[in-house]
């Protein structure tokens, strides 16, 4: 059966948030997902100061046939997935451009900095702002809130790719993506996996009003 065509080739794609969200995880996941399809996939991956508090980014670049260097260049991410807010800001900074689509956490994880009243975290309006002006779509999404009430908070980069799929820019589905877990991981973690992935679709796809 021949594979759906991509909207773009390559089509790229950034996963960022910090150290102990599971962003990496993530981008494992929907590059899974992605290969199972039948497209070739290339992962580069940055890391911040420290493991976990550090930023972290992954670029995930999608082809139907080619094999793309693992770097997206500057201003070409078609996609943006934040898992903290602060980060969609960054990424945006360096890789957006007027008709990039972009998914952003609500909860903010607050750098030491921060902690220490020595910095201060942008108001949550001002950061809806700024990724609203900056992108051609935008969604946000209480993926953390949603996943602690799952009973774990790390399931919100789960929580994520649901929403990447109910986005439905990407050829993958709910098929492929439990197909990618269960292969993954303990069969005990599954059914919250794919609780959570059905949240995020349904926030993506039920949203009345994105942020753009």
């Amino acid at each position: 059966m021949t594979k759906p065509l991509l909207a773009k080739d390559p089509f790229n794609i950034i996963i960022t948030g910090v150290g102990g969200q599971g962003n990496v995880m993530a981008s494992r996941v929907l590059a899974g997902m992605l290969v199972r399809t039948g497209y070739r996939v290339t992962i580069g991956e940055t890391f911040g100061m420290s493991q976990r508090g550090g930023s972290v980014m992954s670029h995930i670049r999608v082809s139907d046939g080619s094999v793309w260097s693992p770097q997206i260049p500057k201003g070409r991410a078609d996609l943006i997935v934040a898992i903290e807010p602060v980060e969609a800001l960054r990424v945006l900074a360096d890789y957006g451009n007027p008709a990039v689509k972009v998914l952003v956490n609500n909860r903010p994880i607050y750098p030491v900095g921060v902690i220490t009243g020595e910095e201060e975290y942008p108001a949550p309006e001002k950061i809806r702002e700024a990724v609203t002006s900056l992108s051609a779509q935008s969604f946000f999404l209480d993926a953390t809130d949603e996943a602690v009430k799952l009973g774990n908070p790390i399931l919100g980069n789960i929580v994520m790719i649901g929403a990447v799929v109910g986005l439905g820019v990407l050829p993958v589905n709910r098929g492929v993506f439990e197909t990618t877990i269960r292969e993954g991981m303990q069969a005990t973690r599954v059914e919250a996996n794919l609780r959570a992935f059905d949240i995020g679709v349904s926030a993506v796809s039920g949203a009345a009003n994105p942020g753009g």
